[in-house]
């Protein structure tokens, strides 16, 4: 009795009909190929391939969003600065009323 199955045979005769691809030469070749291919496209192309890249695309408009919420912090904080100065100006002017006779100019120092 034979515990040799049919598909064995078949399997033994079986040989690759061609060897496998050197993959380093391939990729080196499409290394050279893309980057041959970059360096002829002009900005405009290069910069409308990059956006149609989704994940950049969202990358680049959470930036901006993120630069403009920074923007209107600063500017937001520049105010409240500027307002607390107005604010203490007013209260030492309030508190010593001499000093805005200082500061504002007479009617001889105008002419």
């Amino acid at each position: 009795m034979s515990s040799r199955d049919p598909l064995d045979d078949l399997l033994d005769k079986w040989q690759p009909s061609s060897p496998p691809p050197d993959l380093r030469a391939e990729i080196r070749r499409e290394i050279i190929r893309t980057r041959h291919h970059a360096e002829s496209m002009s900005w405009f192309t290069r910069l409308e391939l990059a956006f149609s890249r989704p994940s950049f695309a969202a990358t680049f408009v959470a930036a901006c969003v993120l630069f403009g919420l920074f923007l209107a912090e600063v500017r937001v904080t520049r105010q409240h600065a500027l307002y607390g100065a107005q604010i203490a100006r007013s209260y030492v002017q309030l508190i010593d009323p001499l000093l805005v006779a200082e500061t504002q100019p007479t009617a001889k120092e105008v002419k």
